[in-house]
């Protein structure tokens, strides 16, 4: 078994030994955490839906492995996982969007499978990993904090927020010991946010520096620097972690 310990993550030589799968790994969240496992001298697996993007990735980090697919076929990924050579200590999953919809708009089926799908993805992993996860990793995922508020198009992100600390909780108790946590973030200054927000990109990250707590907007890599503590804190699982900069402490 590898070194897994009650240490933050990060410093050089923290992952050593680790082998971690992220799924989402070629932009925004996934890519900034599997850049911080290699400078902590871990082990990485990158799977993504692009293929280009994720060749990019792979000669930047040279991974162990790379797939390229999408994480929401989840007979697919329960199997990829399944099958990985040898056991692994961490997979991070990023992979899934939020779904900004009025209901008078929203296309049932749509609705649906934006929702079913995350559910059945966590699950999928879970599954996988029972055996496939050395005691003491962690599977970890990625919510949100902004479905916490209701509002006109959130129904289905809504219900997701809710829904997913829940379940992280019970898998906690399912496959232990491996553990299970969710981290969930406000706004990120993503690849991902930039599609969604299109021109108002920069009006949004001015509103965010003049309003956030912290003075400035969060990124990436923040997000994987708390990645990497859960990662190396044994102690931690069954649980929700938030970062949005205290968004949540102030009006949107």
């Amino acid at each position: 078994m590898s070194g897994i310990d009650g240490e933050a993550g990060g410093a050089p030589g923290r992952l050593a030994g680790q082998t971690v799968v992220v799924v989402g790994g070629s932009a925004g969240i996934g890519l900034e955490t599997a850049r911080q496992v290699r400078a902590a001298d871990g082990e990485l697996v990158l799977v993504a839906r692009d293929a280009g993007r994720l060749e990019r990735a792979a000669d930047e980090l040279n991974p162990l492995s790379t797939a390229a697919f999408d994480a929401r076929d989840v007979e697919h990924l329960e199997r990829f996982i399944g099958e990985l050579p040898g056991q692994v200590d961490h997979v991070m999953v990023t992979a899934g969007s939020p779904a900004y919809t009025p209901i008078a708009e929203l296309d049932l089926a749509q609705a649906a499978y934006d929702f079913g799908g995350r559910i059945a993805m966590m699950l999928a992993v879970a599954r996988a990993s029972r055996e496939k996860v050395r005691a003491g990793g962690t599977l970890l995922f990625i919510g949100g904090t902004g479905g916490r508020r209701p509002a006109l198009g959130m129904a289905v992100t809504g219900a997701l927020t809710a829904a997913l600390p829940a379940l992280t909780a019970n898998l906690a108790l399912e496959v232990a010991p491996v553990r299970v946590n969710l981290i969930a973030a406000g706004f990120v200054d993503t690849p991902l946010s930039a599609s969604l927000l299109g021109d108002q990109l920069d009006a949004r990250r001015a509103e965010l520096r003049e309003t956030l707590p912290i003075g400035r907007v969060v990124g990436p890599e923040d997000v994987a620097a708390l990645a990497l503590h859960i990662m190396a804190n044994g102690a931690l699982t069954g649980a929700t972690y938030d970062i949005d900069g205290g968004q949540q402490l102030v009006a949107r």
